[in-house]
Formats: structure tokens, C-alpha cells, sequence
């Protein structure tokens, strides 16, 4: 008989039983809960962003209630769909990318997608990725990079390698708990809550403190800064950490303003401009997808009213007098000011996501040498990034983006843009991407993204009589309704153009002769467990949908195959 394991079982009574383990989702939100408050206390800039968009979720909370009649969001419900997080981070060695991985399934989050940002143009870093999230409507994410060396020179890649061999951000402690909820199965709430102290105690904490300024200075000098960054420092150290906003262009509308970028008239007009097409395209898809918790039947039994200017006027009144509150005044901050443009589709296009910025600051730094000696110094490399999310895409979806994206690019390229015309960058954005579709109804139509289906009361009701199995005619016929999945990963384009921005560095190329291609399996075996495919996923989600709705609806039909959809040249 083997021997009893103390750390497993209680003894009570006359029988031993089995410890009662946290919910490790709670315990998710219980982490990202306490690294943005973490993070608030070391970036006082995410801490005023947060409450600019709790402003900006308000108010578009508030003109909802207007434009869907008996919609009523309370506060609470706006704190909720604004509390979603997603994080970065950058990791130096392959045995520290394994404890992360480990980590991160501690809290259900799982490798999903294989990112290289090696060969991507003009904005390539020398990083590989993943992100660890929930399979399932995940609220958190973590995109989590590891440096490739081999990109570098010979004496570059032993010097940095010798500098990242010195260092355990995982404590003793740390490694147990990852230990014992492995092979127990979990972590008691006590427990849980031990490891969520040392990540904001030790792992991923900034400290301030880095070591090798030489080393810092030449690999910035070369290019590599986000190198620089993964390894003189001793902690995985949050880059940002990302809220989620329901209105993008209203969001850096308002940073903006609170920047002093622009003055009190041109947000006036811009605020005005952005919520009058809110007020007039936002649908029950739109609900659907950015307020997830109201159920689809309240959502399905709102009616729709035309907002009128008067309406639209008094909210940018009141938007702009709460604006004076000493909380928006960011220009008493130390502070880089805001992105220029906002990376990813233009506004109206719900399709994957759009992200943009506050720039990172220079942070003081001090650097230990290995002489004991110390050289101050700073480092900028931690920013305030904003998301808002929409529609996964199909593989023909994905394809019109791509090519739509790189249309714009080169416009851009050939024709740079002034800052300060955000109008005719828009115009020029928009330009390329006016063949994707701007509604879910076309969008689902033309199979560009993924919909996850279920059966209407009238398609019960009808069950027996259905005489096709096309789900775009069921869709006219109301006997089944869809909506949209929400994409839950990231572009590596759009994030390297963040990247790009705050470090005034837009990509580098490989120093070293030894360089390869980094493939999904070469992080697959550093992490000891398959990465998962997204875009697999979002498929199988929607196959699973259609044959729930078919069983239920009694459909015997095949689905006419969808036609097949040309990328643009």
C-alpha cells in the first residue's frame, strides 16, 4: 500500500477527505483583479485611463438606453464589461517560458496560437508568442513573447544569453504551488491566493532594477530594444494591461483631450461625429457583442428608436464638463501623449479587433553591475494599450483583411499622413477596406466570419415542415438566429505597430548567421503541451452550433456549400 500523501488529504473523523480547491476561473479573476491594481500603483497613467474608459463606457451605456428602448445599464454592469484585461509580457529563456506555461494553467488558461513576429516586414522583432487564455469566452489574456537569440551575432547572443542565465524570477515557493495544484488536481482558496501573491510580489512585478547597462545600451543601440527589455531585467514584467473599451474612437478621442492633443472644440465636433454614428448603426448584433451578460431574449425584445441631435449634443455637454474633473487633467502627469492612429480595421469594419495607445514614459532605472556598482539609468518600454474586439474571421475572411490591411499600408507608405488629419487618414483607410461587408447579416451571408447558431421559437414550431438546410435562408426565414463570435486572440501587424510606436524603433532584421524559422512545434515542446488553434476552434464552435440547431429543428438537408469568396489582389 502506498504511502499516505499528508498534502493531499485531511483526516476528520473517521474518514479522510479529499481538500476542497478553489474555482480556478474565480481564481483568474481574483489575478487579474489584483495585477491591475498592481500595475495602477507602478503606472499612475493606467490608473486615469481606466477611469477614462469607465467614462467612455458610461456614456455609450447611457445612448444605448436610448437607442434601445427598456435597456438599462447599472454601473456595476458598465465596471463589468469594462474590467476585462489582457496582458504582456516577455520571457528570455525556454525554461522560464515552461513555468510560465504552467503557471498560467494554475488559472485555466490555456496556449493558444502560435505567433512569430520574426518576419513580419518592416515592424519584425525577435520574439515568438502565444496567449494563454480560457477556451471558452475567455475574459483575460496573456500574450506572452520569448526571445529567439539566434537572431543575434555570435558575441551579442552569448552575452545575452550569459546575462539571462543569472536570474529565477520563479521563488522556491512559486514552483511548489505550480507543483502541488498539478499534482493534486488544484489549489485550496489559501493556496491560491499564496501563488497570486508572488505573481504581484515577485513575478511579475516591475522593481526598478536591472543589471549589465552596457549590455542595455548596445542592444538599444542596435535595434533591439524589446531585447533589452526581456533581458536586464529580473522580473517578467507587465508591459500593459489591457481594458476593454465599447467605443474605440470615442476612447482616444477623450485621452486625447485629457492629453492636450486637441482643443475643446475639435473634441466637441469629434465626440459629437463618433456617438451620432453610434447612435444610428449600433444594432442588436452590437449588444450581442459588446454587452455579452444581457441575455439574447431581453436583447431580442428591445425596440430600436432614432436618437435624436438634441440627444446627442446634451451627452457631449455633459462628457466634456466631466472632462474638467482634476482625474482627466493627464497633462499634470508625466506623459509621452497618445498614439497617432489606431491599428486594425477602420471604425464601422467589425471584423477582429482594434487596438491603440498611450505612449510609455522613460522610467528611471538602476542598473547592477558585477562589480557590485551601480550606473542610473531609464528604460521605456511600459504603455497604456486600449482593445476593442468584434467578429472572428473565416480563412476567406481573414485573407480579404490581410489584403485590405496591406493596401492601406502601402498607401500609407506612399503617402504619409499629418497627425493631426484624422479625417483624411480615415478616408484613406476606409478606402481599401470598403469590400468587407460592414454588417454580421453579410458578413455570416458571405461566410467571412464565424456565427455560432441556435433554433427561434418560430423554427420549433415549424419542426417537420423545414424544407432546407441553408442556414442563410433559415436566417430570412426566422427559424434560427446567430450571432457573431467574438474574436479572442491577436494580430501580431497590429501589435507590432504598438510596440513600434512606443519605442520609436519599427522592426529589425536578424544579426545572426545561424537564424531559422521558429515553427509552432519548436514553442509547443518548450511548453510540454499542444498549443491550440484558435481559428480550429472558432470552425468547430460553429460546426457544433449548426448540427445542435439541425437535431433540434429536425433538418435532414445538406448545407449548400458557401461560394467561394476571392481575396482582393
Amino acid at each position: 500500500m502506498p504511502p499516505i500523501n499528508d498534502d493531499r488529504l485531511d483526516f476528520h473523523g473517521d474518514y479522510f477527505m479529499q481538500p476542497t480547491f478553489a474555482n480556478r476561473t474565480d481564481l483568474q479573476h481574483t489575478l487579474f483583479a489584483r495585477l491591475s491594481a498592481m500595475f495602477a500603483s507602478e503606472v499612475p497613467l493606467y490608473d486615469r485611463s481606466l477611469a477614462v474608459n469607465d467614462l467612455v463606457n458610461t456614456v455609450v451605456c447611457d445612448l444605448m438606453a436610448e437607442r434601445f428602448a427598456g435597456l438599462r445599464v447599472t454601473p456595476a454592469e458598465v465596471m463589468r464589461a469594462s474590467a476585462e484585461r489582457h496582458g504582456a509580457i516577455r520571457i528570455g529563456r525556454p525554461d522560464e517560458f515552461r513555468w510560465i506555461a504552467r503557471f498560467f494553467g494554475v488559472f485555466a488558461m490555456d496556449p493558444h496560437n502560435f505567433y512569430s513576429m520574426t518576419d513580419i516586414g518592416a515592424k519584425s522583432q525577435p520574439v515568438i508568442a502565444t496567449a494563454f487564455r480560457s477556451a471558452a469566452r475567455p475574459e483575460h489574456r496573456v500574450f506572452t513573447s520569448l526571445l529567439v537569440t539566434d537572431r543575434f551575432d555570435p558575441d551579442m547572443r552569448a552575452r545575452m544569453e550569459a546575462a539571462l542565465a543569472g536570474r529565477a524570477v520563479f521563488s522556491p515557493r512559486a514552483r511548489d504551488l505550480v507543483d502541488r495544484s498539478e499534482r493534486d488536481g488544484g489549489l485550496t482558496a489559501a493556496d491560491g491566493e499564496a501563488l497570486i501573491e508572488e505573481a504581484c510580489t515577485t513575478i511579475f512585478k516591475w522593481t526598478g532594477r536591472a543589471r549589465d547597462h552596457r549590455l542595455y545600451t548596445d542592444l538599444c543601440r542596435a535595434g533591439f530594444k524589446i531585447a533589452a527589455d526581456i533581458v536586464c531585467f529580473d522580473s517578467h514584467h507587465l508591459n500593459h494591461l489591457t481594458p476593454n473599451t465599447l467605443c474605440m474612437d470615442l476612447y482616444t478621442a477623450v485621452m486625447k483631450r485629457c492629453f492636450g492633443q486637441v482643443d475643446q472644440q475639435a473634441f466637441g465636433a469629434r465626440a459629437r461625429e463618433v456617438l451620432g454614428r453610434l447612435a444610428t448603426t449600433a444594432d442588436r448584433h452590437w449588444l450581442r457583442l459588446h454587452l455579452p451578460h444581457i441575455a439574447p431574449s431581453a436583447i431580442d425584445s428591445f425596440e430600436i428608436a432614432s436618437v435624436d441631435r438634441r440627444m446627442i449634443d446634451q451627452a457631449v455637454e455633459r462628457l466634456q464638463h466631466r472632462l474638467s474633473a482634476p482625474e482627466f487633467q493627464l497633462t499634470a502627469i508625466r506623459n509621452a501623449g497618445f498614439k497617432d492612429f489606431t491599428e486594425g480595421p477602420p471604425g464601422g469594419t467589425p471584423v477582429l479587433l482594434r487596438q491603440d495607445a498611450y505612449r510609455a514614459v522613460a522610467e528611471p532605472v538602476v542598473f547592477m553591475e558585477t562589480d557590485g556598482t551601480s550606473v542610473q539609468g531609464e528604460h521605456t518600454a511600459r504603455f497604456g494599450e486600449i482593445e476593442e474586439r468584434f467578429y472572428a474571421t473565416t480563412a476567406e475572411g481573414r485573407a480579404i483583411y490581410d489584403a485590405c490591411l496591406a493596401e492601406a499600408e502601402r498607401s500609407q507608405s506612399s503617402e504619409p499622413r499629418n497627425p493631426s488629419d484624422l479625417a483624411a487618414h480615415e478616408r484613406a483607410l476606409a478606402a481599401p477596406f470598403a469590400r468587407m461587408p460592414k454588417s454580421l447579416e453579410e458578413l455570416v451571408a458571405r461566410s467571412l466570419v464565424h456565427a455560432e447558431w441556435a433554433p427561434t421559437a418560430q423554427g420549433l414550431a415549424a419542426r417537420g415542415t423545414i424544407d432546407t438546410g441553408d442556414f442563410n435562408e433559415l436566417l430570412r426565414r426566422g427559424f434560427v438566429r446567430c450571432e457573431g463570435i467574438r474574436y479572442e486572440d491577436f494580430l501580431p501587424i497590429s501589435a507590432a505597430g504598438i510596440f513600434a510606436s512606443n519605442l520609436s524603433q519599427y522592426g529589425t532584421r536578424a544579426h545572426g548567421t545561424e537564424a531559422r524559422v521558429h515553427t509552432k512545434s519548436d514553442l509547443e515542446a518548450i511548453i510540454g503541451r499542444p498549443i491550440i488553434d484558435a481559428d480550429a476552434a472558432y470552425a468547430a464552435t460553429e460546426r457544433d452550433s449548426k448540427q445542435r440547431t439541425r437535431m433540434t429543428l429536425g433538418i435532414t438537408q445538406v448545407e449548400p456549400h458557401a461560394p467561394a469568396v476571392q481575396a482582393p489582389s
